[in-house]
């Protein structure tokens, strides 16, 4: 029992509520913490992309893309791999399920960098069948043969994660193509294309042909950091209410 007196009241509790309230202002109080850190994350997100849309695209290079800043925005000449494509399922926009297109992007070096052309909905809302999500080989999308380079620009991302395992899907073995695939990591898809590729996808200019619907944004822009800072300032009230009622609950008036 916890006892002490307050000029004419006394504080009386005990082991049991004392370590339960303690536990409770310290788990609030790390939550909050957690959300305030989140806020400061998204907001280094949005300033880093917005960085990237002031500056003017630059070579590759030989540098890796792992190399360059998150949304760097970049100009790269290859050829696009259209036999072989992915569709990152689970994807939605605006409340409609659908796909983002990762098309293999082969460098005159010879590397592979995926590239996001943008995202489309389900085919009639069913996941079957598939898209169409061939190239177009007509001279306005820069296509005068199958084998002639093109240049296209875009901007450096992260592949989509999810924080649920069960959410994840490597793209299926065996030779159909397009494959789906959810949340896959780079070593997933390169080991489906049997090559490896660039860790980093490139989210293909809204200019660019070839592309779908691509409004860009920055990373967890859909929960900014407004939101989180927002969850942080709850997460401490509720850290302060159990204070108070810790308090409140076991203070009494001292009898005369």
């Amino acid at each position: 029992m916890l006892r002490m007196t307050l000029g004419s009241r006394s504080f009386r509790a005990s082991i049991g509520m004392t370590l339960l309230a303690l536990a409770g202002v310290l788990l609030f109080g790390q939550l909050g913490r957690w959300q305030w850190h989140r806020a400061a994350e998204k907001r280094a997100l949005v300033a880093a992309f917005e960085a990237g849309a002031k500056a003017p695209a630059t070579e590759l290079g030989s540098r890796a893309l792992s190399e360059l800043p998150r949304y760097a925005l970049l100009r790269l000449r290859g050829q696009y791999d259209g036999a072989h494509q992915f569709l990152l399922d689970n994807i939605g926009r605006d409340g409609v399920a659908g796909y983002e297109v990762l098309t293999p992007f082969q460098l005159e070096d010879g590397r592979c960098v995926l590239v996001n052309r943008g995202w489309l909905p389900l085919s009639n809302g069913r996941r079957e069948p598939l898209p169409d999500v061939s190239l177009s080989p007509s001279p306005a999308a820069a296509f005068a043969s199958p084998q002639q380079p093109v240049e296209i620009t875009g901007r450096i991302d992260e592949l989509p994660v999810t924080a649920l395992s069960l959410g994840r899907a490597p793209p299926p073995a065996g030779p159909g193509w397009p494959k789906r695939t959810s949340f896959p990591t780079a070593a997933q898809l390169g080991a489906a294309l049997g090559r490896p590729v660039e860790a980093r996808e490139l989210l293909l200019a809204a200019t660019e042909p070839q592309g779908y619907r691509r409004d860009w944004r920055a990373g967890g822009s859909g929960f900014g950091p407004e939101r989180h800072l927002a969850y942080a300032l709850q997460w401490w009230g509720f850290a302060a209410l159990t204070l108070f009622l810790y308090v409140f609950m076991n203070l009494e008036r001292r009898k005369p």
